[in-house]
């Protein structure tokens, strides 16, 4: 009988992970598919079953459930069921619930006496359908809502948005008009417009995983993950930045474990990936020209981590040891440790300055945010798991 299932719709880097360190604990580990199969009540019963299969038998055998559904409407679809028909989740509807939305998210936080970036979410679409055909144009009254709030230098985003997309910094007027005219109804901004004060983070961003085990107290890693570079107002890795660990001081890791509390409050158990600025007065021109050169020279080193991963997932225990091998020449760089050291000692500055805005229940981390972060989130999913078992 095995305890303890995973459930996914595809096997990508990090689910390989997740089954790859069970196996290396000896932890039991089974799978759930959630793509192409059925679930629901059916004759006054729960029913799960793919083509062909009777898949109600596994699903009965498993009490903790990982979800890793790829996008937060199916997470929050799987953990619907799942928990409708009795188990256990990681992570928890709630903790999905609150992190589908960057202002619900922010919402939590604020009443739980986090601060955050000064934030509005305007419920107007640009454009209005007219009936009888036609749009209706809504972006003045949009823009004097956001300036009133914020001022002029605004940063807009996507409600729902990931990897960067969707996400627009206005300086003035004529960029934030410019700016709404490209946003439209989508998945990742089912409605209207969320608009945030600009914070001058410097040239980074920090994600900070938070935990919490079988209803025990909540806590902070003491490491994290910051992401940065001078390629684009946002810091997001996807868009060609850095990465490097950071030893996160005592006053950040408190907010984190506020921010978690937030959001998981009363729940068994959860992991949670949270992003955070930190909040700087000084202008970022003169660490620019600094560390622009360590950044270059660092770009090489990168290089060999990107082919890598390139390397056949085939064995997959031969694919990390190659990307770990990779990031340990990275980070044992001389470039490397001169951009950390400046992070380092400016976020120890910034202490009480470092504002949460966003939380992800379901993040990436079996390379970046494992071996450069130092935060192992496939043996933190597994211990929550059994925790839950435990108690």
């Amino acid at each position: 009988m095995t305890e303890i299932s995973i459930l996914y719709e595809r096997s990508e880097t990090d689910e390989l992970g997740i089954r790859y360190t069970a196996e290396q604990q000896g932890v039991p580990l089974s799978f759930l598919p959630f793509h192409k199969v059925s679930m629901g009540i059916v004759g006054g019963e729960f029913r799960y079953r793919s083509v062909g299969r009777d898949l109600k038998g596994r699903l009965e055998e498993t009490k903790v459930v990982i979800n890793r559904t790829q996008g937060k409407h199916r997470r929050i679809a799987a953990a619907t069921l799942l928990e409708g028909c009795g188990k256990e989740v990681l992570n928890p509807l709630q903790v999905e619930m609150f992190c589908q939305r960057k202002t619900w998210t922010m919402i939590r936080f604020w009443q739980n006496g986090v601060e955050v970036p000064d934030t509005v979410y305007i419920p107007c679409d640009v454009h209005d359908a007219v009936r009888g055909g036609g749009t209706h144009d809504n972006s003045e009254s949009i823009m004097k809502l956001i300036h009133e709030e914020l001022g002029e230098k605004v940063v807009l985003k996507s409600d729902e948005g990931t990897h960067g997309k969707g996400i627009y910094l206005a300086t003035d007027r004529l960029a934030l008009g410019e700016a709404l005219q490209r946003i439209e109804p989508s998945v990742i901004n089912p409605t209207g417009v969320v608009a945030q004060t600009y914070v001058n983070k410097w040239f980074y961003d920090l994600r900070i995983v938070v935990e919490k085990h079988g209803g025990g107290e909540a806590f902070c890693h003491p490491t994290a993950m910051a992401r940065g570079g001078f390629k684009d107002f946002r810091t997001n890795t996807f868009l060609g930045n850095m990465v490097f660990r950071v030893e996160l001081p005592r006053g950040v890791m408190a907010e984190a474990v506020k921010c978690g509390e937030a959001l998981g409050k009363e729940k068994k158990a959860y992991v949670i990936a949270l992003d955070a600025m930190p909040c700087f007065s000084k202008p970022v021109d003169e660490v620019r020209e600094q560390l622009t050169p360590s950044f270059t020279e660092l770009e090489g080193f990168f290089d060999r981590v990107v082919k890598a991963k390139q390397t056949k997932q085939d064995d997959f225990g031969y694919y990390t040891e190659q990307v770990e091998d990779a990031y340990d020449r990275y980070m044992s760089s001389e470039p490397y440790s001169e951009i950390q050291s400046a992070i380092t000692a400016s976020l120890n500055e910034a202490e009480d300055s470092v504002l949460f805005h966003e939380a992800n229940a379901c993040p990436d981390f079996w390379e970046q945010t494992r071996v450069v972060g130092g935060v192992d989130i496939a043996s933190s999913l597994l211990s929550c798991a059994q925790s839950i078992l435990d108690s």
